[in-house]
C-alpha cells in the first residue's frame, strides 16, 4: 500500500524513523525498480545549520521544501550526484528527510546496468553491496535525477509502499559528511536498521 500524505506531514524525525523498512518504488520505461529504505537523515530547516533552509533562507532550488508535505526534493552535489529528500510537515514549514541507504529489493538487474554498465551476474559482492548504500549511488541505480524534483510522492511515478513488517533495531548516530554545519553537526538525526549491509556507514564510537 502507498503512503498518503498524511505519513509525511509529520514531524521530522518521526518520519525520518518510520521511513526505515518501507518500500523505494521508481515505476520507469515500464519498468519497476524497489528497494527497501534502511538508512535516513532528518533535516530541521530554519533551525539546522546542515539543511539547505537553515535561517529562512528560499531560494529557486529550496523552494520545493517549502511546498506541501510528500514531495521529491532533489539535488544535486559535486556536479554528479543527485540525492533524494521527502518532504515533511505542514506547508511552509521547509523540513526534510534524506533518504541515504536503501536494500534492493526488485529490478537489480537494472540497477546493475544504471550503476556499473554492466549485468548482475559480472558484479562481485562488494560492488553489489555498492549498488545503493548511499544516497548518491541509490540514486543512480534506480535512475533517480533531477527531472523528479517536485514528484508527487502520492502519484504513480516515485512514490513509498508499507514495507513486510519485518522486526528490526533503529540505531541513532550523527549525520554524515555536514562538518560545515557547526553544532548541527553533532545532531543524533541519522537513523538506520541496525546491522544492515547496506547502511552508507557506521561511525567508530
Amino acid at each position: 500500500m502507498k503512503l498518503k500524505r498524511d505519513f509525511y506531514n509529520r514531524d521530522t524525525v518521526i518520519v525520518a524513523k518510520e521511513l526505515l523498512g518501507k518500500t523505494l518504488v521508481h515505476n520507469i520505461n515500464g519498468k519497476v525498480l524497489k528497494g527497501k529504505i534502511v538508512e535516513t537523515e532528518a533535516y530541521l530547516g530554519v533551525i539546522d545549520k546542515a539543511a539547505h533552509s537553515y535561517g529562512g533562507k528560499r531560494t529557486a532550488r529550496v523552494e520545493i521544501m517549502y511546498g506541501p508535505s510528500g514531495r521529491a526534493y532533489i539535488y544535486i552535489i559535486y556536479g554528479m550526484y543527485y540525492l533524494l529528500n521527502v518532504v515533511t510537515k505542514e506547508e511552509g514549514t521547509p523540513e526534510a528527510v534524506l533518504i541515504r541507504g536503501i536494500e534492493p529489493l526488485e529490478g537489480i538487474e537494472d540497477m546493475a546496468l544504471n550503476r556499473y554498465k554492466k549485468s548482475l551476474d559480472e558484479l562481485t559482492k562488494k560492488q553489489i553491496i555498492n549498488l545503493t548504500n548511499g544516497p548518491g549511488k541509490l540514486s543512480k541505480a534506480m535512475n533517480i535525477e533531477k527531472s523528479l524534483n517536485g514528484e508527487d510522492l502520492c502519484g504513480d511515478r516515485l512514490y513509498i509502499e508499507e514495507g513486510l513488517n519485518d522486526k528490526f533495531d533503529i540505531i541513532t548516530d550523527k549525520r554524515i559528511g555536514i562538518d560545515y554545519a557547526e553544532e548541527a553537526r553533532d545532531f543524533p538525526l541519522r537513523f538506520y536498521i541496525e546491522s544492515n549491509k547496506y547502511v552508507s556507514k557506521i561511525l567508530k564510537k
